[in-house]
């Protein structure tokens, strides 16, 4: 079925992709096989299967049918090998990691990427002797001159978070390939309905499929997508050792959200268009960063290497931090909660919040200002949207 969905429209391939009839009950819905142990017809198979010598599962922390049909669905859409299905984004992020750097190896990584994956690297894989830095990869100069002889990974969120800014993936893919590093996308914020960077030469993807690939704001989980057999050789056995695998149920919510990912996408980002530039023109605010508005400084690179803007929104208000938090605290139909991808708005502060983590001058550094608010807009009606940023606004 995979291959006959490569040629096919996005939604088509989101609602079909890993979608197999079951063979045993014609079921059309996936089947949970909620089964932490696979048996074996005999002693033989049993070892082909742990010598790698014949297909089979094992044991679900190594490979699981329902987590396999999210694995494959992924995979297609993003045009790379099998994925890797995990625990978390965060889980996703360590994997990769743990299985491609060395002691003494650098990384050299988007300046405002998210969060927790900064600190993991400054905090935790430091103490393993891992080095990392971290720049604004928008500049690809300053990308070239983060480069070390030791540097085997490139990672690159693109759009950023939260400040929603874009790096050009050709060019980063260029640059690490130079470098003889492997570059790395977290490709969370766009998704595969709008980005696919596998398609611009990066050799391994990742997503937070808590956001938009779930949906709905009840699952958290990971994916990593390699560009192909080799890299995933690289990452499984980390991935199957570190116990960095998820739930059958998990995968099985995660599978379903999927099936409408291009369907929520789209219809988030045109609401987002029309809430961008209701923003952009408020005399309240300051400024705004989204790549639909032709303000925004990579505007023509968004056109050239996304299929559509997205639906996150950065910008601040006027009067500074106690003027945002007036405002994130009147709004009544967005809510006020951390993630963002799910069908319902989240409006959060980053700098108090999601990357409270970092020190204030690195904050400041990757252009997340203290007033700085972050809005994953979603699929309710938009003049309701936009009838509850009037009521806050009135109130600022």
């Amino acid at each position: 079925m995979t291959d006959n969905l490569k040629n096919l429209g996005r939604t088509t391939q989101t609602i079909h992709a890993g979608q197999h009839v079951d063979a045993a009950t014609g079921a059309v819905a996936p089947p949970i096989i909620q089964s932490s142990t696979f048996a074996f017809a005999d002693c033989a198979q049993g070892a082909a299967r742990f010598a790698g010598e014949a297909d089979g599962f094992i044991y679900t922390r190594m490979g699981n049918p329902t987590i396999a049909r999210l694995e494959e669905a992924v995979a297609t859409i993003e045009g790379g090998a099998q994925g890797l299905a995990t625990g978390s984004g965060m889980a996703a992020f360590c994997t990769v990691v743990f299985a491609l750097l060395n002691q003494g190896d650098h990384l050299v990584g988007t300046s405002s990427v998210y969060g927790p994956s900064r600190v993991v690297m400054e905090r935790d894989f430091s103490r393993f002797g891992v080095e990392s830095s971290f720049v604004d990869t928008s500049d690809l100069d300053a990308l070239r001159a983060a480069i070390r002889p030791n540097t085997k990974i490139v990672f690159i969120e693109t759009p950023a978070n939260p400040t929603i800014v874009l790096t050009d993936l050709a060019a980063a893919a260029e640059i690490a390939h130079n470098a003889g590093a492997v570059l790395l996308v977290d490709n969370t914020f766009a998704s595969p309905v709008l980005q696919r960077p596998i398609e611009y030469d990066a050799d391994v993807v990742m997503h937070s499929m808590t956001k938009f690939i779930n949906g709905h704001t009840d699952v958290v989980a990971g994916m990593i997508i390699p560009k192909d057999d080799e890299m995933r050789a690289r990452l499984k056995p980390v991935h199957a050792y570190l116990g960095a695998c998820m739930d059958p149920h998990q995968a099985w919510l995660a599978l379903r959200g999927f099936k409408t990912l291009a369907l929520r996408v789209r219809a988030a980002q045109d609401n987002a268009g029309i809430i961008a530039e209701y923003l952009e023109t408020h005399h309240k605010v300051e400024w705004v960063r989204y790549p639909g508005l032709k303000s925004h400084p990579q505007y023509e690179l968004a056109d050239r290497q996304m299929d559509g803007p997205g639906s996150l929104i950065s910008f601040e208000v006027k009067g500074g931090v106690e003027a945002g938090a007036k405002l994130l605290d009147t709004v009544k139909l967005m809510t006020l909660a951390v993630s963002l991808g799910g069908v319902e708005t989240l409006i959060q502060h980053p700098s108090s919040m999601t990357h409270a983590a970092m020190p204030r001058e690195d904050r400041i550094a990757a252009g997340i200002t203290d007033g700085l608010v972050r809005v994953s807009i979603g699929c309710e009606d938009v003049e309701d949207l936009i009838a509850d940023f009037d009521r806050a606004f009135a109130e600022v």
